[in-house]
């Protein structure tokens, strides 16, 4: 049985944490609330209120506010902790693969009810700037530090240019994702991902082939 406690200890002696405790089980329930709410089609992020997520967590608003100053910090807390586990680079030894299989989930989660949050967040971000940066600096930026990493162990291992350019490379494999997924002139597909990868990935290695051969002929014959 816990002591009761008295000028910083408790009745066992043991010195009291400084604060309030923190539940683990409300901050979760929290985060639950969040994405249940924006899950659903018709709910977007100005739908959203602290009032509601409290509600549903079975907590009250200045619980919510103890962990996140803004709902958008929440909100994007909230995506970014459901799916963080399931977007993880694998290390395949092949940059083909290692992209593809991660590319793959990203897919996979935009196609579930997840969707709906992210289309949440960027709807609402468009008139709230607050929201793109969080989602940006909680979600995307963690993902793409990653991404670096496996592509510049594609580098080390020749599979691609020494001098590729990381950011335009990450663009041009996750931009026609994100086209898809918010214009939906077609299909979000494991089949588009492999495609894409392909193009995006081969024309870097042919650009490195093609900057051989021009190397080579520029040497002079002896």
């Amino acid at each position: 049985m816990a002591g009761r406690v008295k000028n910083g200890y408790d009745n066992n002696g043991d010195k009291r944490p400084p604060g309030r405790p923190r539940s683990e089980q409300a901050r979760r329930a929290i985060l639950s609330s969040t994405l249940a709410f924006l899950e659903k089609k018709e709910h977007g992020f100005g739908d959203l209120t602290i009032e509601s997520v409290a509600q549903g967590a079975g907590v009250g608003k200045a619980t919510v506010y103890r962990w996140w100053p803004t709902k958008a910090a929440l909100v994007a807390d909230a995506f970014a902790g459901s799916v963080t586990q399931k977007l993880h680079f694998p290390d395949t030894g092949a940059i083909t693969t290692d992209m593809s299989q991660q590319m793959r989930q990203l897919v996979k989660i935009l196609r579930s009810r997840r969707g709906n949050v992210v289309s949440a967040i960027l709807a609402g971000g468009q008139s709230d700037p607050t929201l793109i940066a969080a989602f940006r600096d909680r979600f995307l930026k963690p993902r793409r530090a990653e991404a670096y990493a496996t592509l510049r162990r594609g580098i080390s291992r020749g599979e691609l240019p020494a001098d590729q350019n990381l950011d335009l490379l990450l663009d041009a494999l996750y931009g026609p994702i994100y086209m898809r997924f918010l214009i939906q002139h077609d299909s979000l597909t494991p089949g588009f991902v492999d495609a894409l990868c392909d193009l995006v990935l081969g024309g870097a290695v042919q650009r490195e082939l093609l900057a051989d051969r021009k190397a080579a002929r520029a040497v002079p014959s002896e």
